[in-house]
């Protein structure tokens, strides 16, 4: 076993030998998954030596439709003891078909803890600022448990309003918007409970949730009044309903996006400098483990300039995981780093337009 791949995922420092000591990890019988150890005999290249950067793992297929069927129990690597870590199983949403499956036990503890050093960043409350409130999937989906645990690392309560996206998506494919309507209805009775009794001063939502709170006007009151952080995610957003709930219906909130999915973790949304221009929302991958490219949807394996957009190519090198690089149905302009945040940035994200395919339905999540 490699001890520089174990500090390398350890210590979360990003480090010039990171992606070959990573191959090491995944694809050394005595640590890799046996997903990863089977494939490497199938690959024409030899992971342990001719992959060393980014651009390298443009050598490996896209194995993640394979993770829709493939046994959990085959992605854990063999370097980590499951009788004394927690293992669990995050499915994705289903926005393109059946769930893929991911293992996860401690890597994306580490973005979130990342991800709560933005968020003060944006002055969401922190430790003593009252509750936090997910209304939004938990069950087989990760992002639950993230902001879980960073209500946890702000010491303080997280309360949770359950719900099925993939039966949301369902019913609006099929044309039932009454019951899209009713499901959410149900959603919001449930929030407004919580709102009335407990101290909640972070909401998670989706937009439509949002837009949904903003039309009654009972629940618009409770969240001006008492919610001071909102974090919104799940499915995209355009500029002038950013704008509305900025500006006219949450002044009083700090509002922060989140963009990411089950594969890839969580991107936040860096502050905004007078540098990012008119893109409102720009979003930041967990670096080094998770890189987002923005490419040319007719050659996927190259990168779109500055300013220009294109569609999210991902990747993720974790302890727990490996996915190499992976077409999403995501859209997307490329935005410059600056000076707090070194990684490229993406914005303005939104559902692949495709020529002759059905439109993606989002639902509300």
């Amino acid at each position: 076993m490699s001890s520089e791949a174990t500090d390398l995922f350890r210590s979360g420092l990003p480090a010039q030998d990171f992606v070959r000591a990573a191959m090491e990890w995944h694809f050394n019988p005595a640590t890799g998954s046996p997903f990863w150890v089977k494939r490497a005999a199938q690959l024409p290249f030899d992971p342990r030596k001719d992959i060393s950067t980014w651009e390298d793992l443009d050598l490996f297929p896209d194995v993640s439709e394979e993770w829709r069927d493939v046994s959990v129990d085959e992605l854990v690597p063999s370097g980590i003891d499951r009788g004394a870590e927690d293992f669990q199983v995050f499915d994705s949403g289903g926005t393109t078909g059946r769930p893929k499956r991911i293992v996860e036990s401690r890597s994306r503890r580490q973005g979130v803890d990342w991800v709560s050093e933005v968020l003060d960043d944006h002055g969401v409350p922190g430790e003593g600022g009252g509750h936090w409130l997910h209304i939004g999937p938990t069950g087989p989906h990760i992002v639950g448990r993230s902001i879980g645990l960073l209500a946890h690392k702000r010491q303080t309560f997280c309360h949770y309003i359950d719900f099925d996206p993939r039966w949301v998506k369902r019913a609006a494919k099929e044309g039932r918007t009454d019951d899209v309507v009713r499901y959410v209805g149900h959603v919001l009775e449930q929030a407004r409970d919580i709102l009335t009794t407990q101290p909640v001063s972070v909401l998670f939502a989706t937009p439509p949730v949002l837009e949904a709170i903003a039309a009654r006007d009972d629940l618009l009151d409770l969240v001006q009044q008492r919610v001071r952080g909102i974090i919104w995610a799940g499915t995209s957003i355009g500029p002038e309903t950013l704008r509305t709930l900025e500006d006219e219906l949450f002044p009083d909130a700090a509002v922060v996006g989140l963009y990411g999915n089950t594969m890839m973790g969580i991107a936040p949304q860096r502050p905004r400098t007078p540098e990012d221009g008119d893109e409102q929302c720009v979003f930041i991958p967990y670096e080094p483990y998770s890189r987002v490219r923005l490419v040319d949807p007719e050659a996927p394996t190259t990168e779109v300039a500055y300013g220009e957009r294109g569609q999210a190519r991902i990747s993720l090198l974790s302890r727990d995981l490996f996915l190499p690089w992976t077409l999403e149905r995501d859209y997307a302009l490329r935005i410059r780093p600056n000076g707090a945040y070194p990684q490229d940035g993406v914005a303005d994200v939104r559902p692949l337009p495709t020529a002759g395919a059905a439109p993606v339905v989002e639902g509300v999540y």
